[in-house]
């Protein structure tokens, strides 16, 4: 079985530690939903998947690509218990057509990365159709939001090393997760929770969907903030989570 070599660091880090990163590397294969590196090592482009940290800082992140129902209630919640730093990854076709939603969810302090524009696999395009679609979304974003996206998850979580050498290139981090909340399964909101406190630590991504398809999300977030705020945990922005963090080695299967 294809395995990869990931690494976790924050941004401060990022450029010292390459020597000893290149020790390190295997090889970066692509195994589907579980590629989840860290940096460029300058030999293989990896992405970040969690950091490690001492102090009790986690990253919510939700991704949006369609639908006007779940996102506004979704950040309604957030607010009323004083969340302003998730991050959210916006599919630029659907930003286009929600502008008001963008304002709003800058207007909460939170963070805006990005999520593609054409929500379809990019590791079946090729390669200047996967630049195309990144590029189109980083204008209309820019656009959008009137701020400059520096981190990328691609449409439906899917990369390979093709595509993380392309976002380098274009000056993205490509941004994947640790915790899979599962709540685009819509497995009732008790599931949603269980998924992510129980497995909740120091350093984690936690993934969750603003979409409309993801109906559950809003009645699962305040049982989840409510566990990890009083688990001690720190609701932090992607940018502040990867700003001077320690680096480790895992070998994913």
């Amino acid at each position: 079985m294809n395995f990869f070599w990931v690494w976790s660091a924050k941004r401060l880090k990022r450029y010292t530690i390459v020597v000893l990163a290149a020790l390190f590397t295997a090889g970066i294969l692509y195994v589907e939903r579980t590629q989840i590196p860290v940096f460029s090592t300058g030999e293989k482009p990896v992405a970040i998947y969690k950091v490690e940290t001492e102090d009790k800082d986690i990253a919510l992140t939700f991704n949006i690509s369609w639908g006007e129902e779940r996102a506004v209630p979704i950040l309604d919640v957030l607010k009323e218990n004083s969340v302003t730093d998730a991050t959210f990854f916006l599919s630029a076709a659907w930003a286009e057509r929600h502008p008001e939603i963008v304002e709003r969810i800058l207007e909460d302090g939170h963070e805006i990365g990005s999520h593609g524009f054409r929500h379809e696999h990019y590791t079946k395009w090729e390669d200047e159709s996967i630049k195309k679609d990144i590029l189109t979304a980083h204008e209309i974003i820019k656009k959008v939001s009137d701020t400059t996206p520096q981190y990328l998850r691609p449409p439906n979580g899917n990369f390979d090393e093709r595509v993380l050498t392309i976002a380098e290139k274009l000056n993205y981090d490509v941004i994947h997760w640790s915790i899979d909340s599962q709540d685009w399964l819509n497995p009732g909101a008790d599931v949603i929770t269980e998924n992510v406190v129980t497995s909740a630590s120091p350093g984690d991504i936690v993934l969750f969907h603003a979409s409309d398809s993801a109906q559950q999300t809003g009645e699962a977030l305040p049982g989840i903030l409510k566990k990890l705020k009083s688990d001690g945990f720190n609701f932090v922005s992607l940018s502040e989570l990867m700003t001077g963090a320690d680096t480790k080695t895992e070998e994913i299967r």
